[in-house]
């Protein structure tokens, strides 16, 4: 049996600690008031049965809590008092230096809940020890003195989620769709130095990785820039080889033509591309901004995004060699090929490459082996996104937020240089839990908790109103996002919808069920999941009315929060089955991991939840391993085309260090009941030599995860 540490640590659970802890309160009572030592044995037999009635893990606090009930039942009021005043004095140590050992626990690799919050942070490693301190510290700040109590409190007990809550002190934004055409067409500076307009397409790939370190660290969100503002550069590597060797050939005096000239430039500028895309793969990996990671970056690979024909096809070419590099992989310490975590790749599947007969068709069958093996690229669908979107087809910001349409003084569609300003999450759960089935009482609560998510929202808006372009030049001055002068606020990017701030919500799946009795995916109850995704979007519209800015409802991933959120519900409700009985709740509206489903059904209920999300959603199927079977993945990525705007497929592609095992790295229970990753070939548990890949919310995640949302991963069916 196992207890949770304040720490997020699992300890073995031991009767000897209760009996110790009130034993010395009963030192402190009158002697005709104390416990005999049998009592208070009793007493640590009883909380230990109860612990083990209830089928989990309690953490600290509950045990607590069950200790003093069991005091008080013997009625030694004396006792209880003293156990309480203690717990009490305790807590206020606690509160008031509330960061010391949550920041030496994380130093010393101890605080396992900071450790796997972030399952692409290496968290043994020094620069991400500094964020992680920096990020304990940030959190302190804002719970003691940036956001009011009830906030704290809601985000506390796992009503609501305020995201990023690490990096609040800072006046730092979300994600963003990185304006690079700007950047690269108009020169740009990093770190105080000019850059001009690349000469080359091998120098713009440079110059567009040393940009994405520096927005990385000046944010805290992903971030998406797009290939087609990369495309025009080929060709004037292109005009620049054309007259190089026509310079050589002369001067060796040979006879040519203009199409042996052409010829030989094509392979050098293929060349070019080759060593181009692997900057940008190896540099992205390889870079480490300043909270301790690589960027998590998105490339958008668009086709129709191209200007003219001859961009299109050196942007085919780019797409191309940007897939090739993706399916051979990273080598690992070892010299092993494996699946990076970075770039997230998002391809777009338009009438250029949807059929057999289609011109770039090849690059689909590519796209296809390339997610058989290395689980991207994610599809977006140009048709079903022209619908949803105005006519507009452009990528998410980094994983799955998407911006809302917006048009610029000009009347004219744009995207890039538009940022997220933040999330709040709603549980859903707690809602339906709170409101005891009751329908009229399910609405009033909903209604409030809308209230308080719109509070918690202002408060990240209002603190980034007043932000000076100096605090981040290469966002705000120098094109990533505007072009503000210097000491300028960046007030005017916060309204009128140019950024969006999302409203997230999640357990969709366990609050229909708690209300129903039944799975979303039922007839009778898929009405009632849609009115509530309606609600939420008719708050999003109200607010934006109220306020004069772009609220939009937001499909939230919870990587580490899925577990917080179903620990909480345990604390608040209980074991519920099928509802509060895992260690983890269901993101956004998906459908639950555990329910048998085919790929294609699936995706085509997802894809009615994912119209009502319209700040951000991504769906996904989970498949088995299909290198072998690229005609199974055509299919899923022909039916994703049709139906719905944008999602991925889940495969498996790990690696085992100690017998050069390939294949899927395997989650089972230790003598503990703790999830461990195991080799299914040698044995093999130790995480530091293995190589795991898994999607964890919409970024593949390679550093493993916490025990709520390896159970997830674990009891995930297979779809296809």
């Amino acid at each position: 049996m196992k207890i949770i540490k304040r720490s997020g640590s699992e300890n073995e659970f031991d009767a000897d600690k209760i009996v110790a802890a009130i034993s010395k309160a009963n030192t402190e009572v009158p002697t005709i008031e104390r416990l005999s030592e049998e009592q208070i044995c009793e007493i640590a037999s009883n909380v230990e049965k109860i612990c083990e009635d209830m089928h989990r893990a309690l953490n600290v606090e509950e045990i607590q809590d069950l200790v003093e009930d069991q005091i008080m039942n013997k009625r030694a009021f004396a006792l209880a008092r003293k156990y309480i005043t203690y717990r009490y004095n305790r807590a206020l140590v606690r509160k008031s230096n509330s960061t010391d050992k949550q920041i030496l626990s994380l130093i010393e690799c101890d605080n396992e809940e900071v450790m796997q919050e972030n399952s692409n942070k290496n968290p043994t490693v020094n620069s991400v020890q500094r964020d992680y301190m920096a990020g304990e510290v940030s959190k302190d700040i804002t719970k003691r003195f940036l956001l009011p109590e009830d906030i704290v409190r809601a985000h506390e007990q796992g009503i609501i989620h305020f995201h990023d809550s690490d990096y609040f002190a800072q006046h730092m934004h979300n994600c963003c769709l990185v304006n690079l055409e700007d950047m690269l067409q108009n020169g740009t500076v990093i770190s105080e130095t000019m850059i001009d307009i690349p000469k080359s397409f091998a120098t713009a790939c440079n110059i567009a990785t040393q940009s994405i370190a520096q927005i990385a660290s000046s944010q805290y969100g992903g971030q998406s820039f797009s290939l087609a503002h990369l495309a025009p550069f080929v060709d004037v590597s292109r005009k620049k080889y054309f007259k190089q060797v026509t310079s050589e050939f002369e001067a060796a005096g040979l006879n040519y033509t203009e199409k042996q000239i052409e010829k030989v430039v094509e392979i050098r500028v293929k060349d070019e591309i080759k060593r181009g895309v692997q900057m940008i793969q190896y540099q992205v990996i390889t870079l480490m901004t300043t909270n301790g990671q690589a960027p998590f970056v998105t490339i958008f690979m668009y086709l129709n995004e191209a200007k003219d024909e001859r961009t299109k096809k050196d942007l085919a070419m780019i797409i191309e060699e940007i897939l090739n590099q993706r399916i051979l992989g990273v080598k690992n310490e070892k010299g092993i090929y494996i699946t990076p975590a970075f770039p997230k790749l998002l391809y777009v599947l338009e009438e250029d490459n949807i059929s057999e007969n289609s011109k770039y068709w090849y690059l689909t069958e590519l796209a296809a082996k390339c997610t058989a093996k290395r689980m991207v690229p994610d599809y977006i669908s140009e048709k079903v996104m022209l619908d949803l979107k105005d006519g507009n087809c452009y990528p998410c910001m980094g994983c799955r937020s998407f911006l809302t349409v917006y048009h610029d003084e000009n009347g004219k569609p744009k995207f890039y240089g538009r940022f997220n300003q933040g999330v709040v999450t709603v549980n859903l759960v707690d809602i339906a839990c709170s409101s005891e089935k009751d329908l009229d009482k399910f609405w009033k609560i909903f209604d409030e908790r809308m209230k308080l998510c719109k509070k918690a929202l202002m408060y990240r808006h209002n603190r980034l109103k007043g932000t000076l372009s100096d605090v981040a030049p290469i966002l705000w001055q120098y094109g990533a996002l505007a072009r503000l002068k210097k000491g300028e606020k960046i007030d005017k990017l916060l309204y009128n919808g140019y950024s969006t701030i999302s409203l997230g919500y999640a357990g969709l799946c366990e609050c229909v069920r708690y209300m129903t009795g039944k799975s979303h995916t039922s007839p009778d109850a898929t009405p009632f999941a849609l009115e509530i995704m309606e609600k939420l979007n008719d708050y999003c519209s109200q607010w934006k009315r109220e306020e004069n800015i772009d609220f939009s409802l937001y499909g939230t991933p919870l990587e580490s929060t899925t577990y917080k959120f179903a620990k909480c519900l345990q604390k608040r409700f209980g074991i519920i089955e099928g509802v509060t009985d895992k260690n983890y709740i269901t993101n956004s509206y998906h459908v639950h991991v555990t329910e048998p489903i085919n790929a294609f059904d699936k995706l085509k209920f997802e894809a009615q939840f994912q119209k009502l999300s319209p700040g951000g959603a991504v769906s996904y199927v989970e498949v088995p391993n299909l290198e072998n079977n690229i005609d199974a993945v055509l299919e899923v990525i022909k039916y994703i085309y049709d139906n719905i705007m944008y999602a991925e497929l889940n495969t498996k592609s790990d690696y085992c260090q100690c017998c050069g095992y390939n294949g899927q790295i395997q989650i089972v229970e230790d003598e503990s009941g703790k999830l461990i990753w195991q080799c299914p070939n040698c044995g093999n548990t130790d995480q530091n030599k293995m190589n795991v890949a898994r999607r964890t919310c919409g970024y593949i995640g390679t550093q493993f995860w916490n025990q709520g949302r390896t159970q997830e991963i674990k009891e995930r069916v297979l779809h296809l």
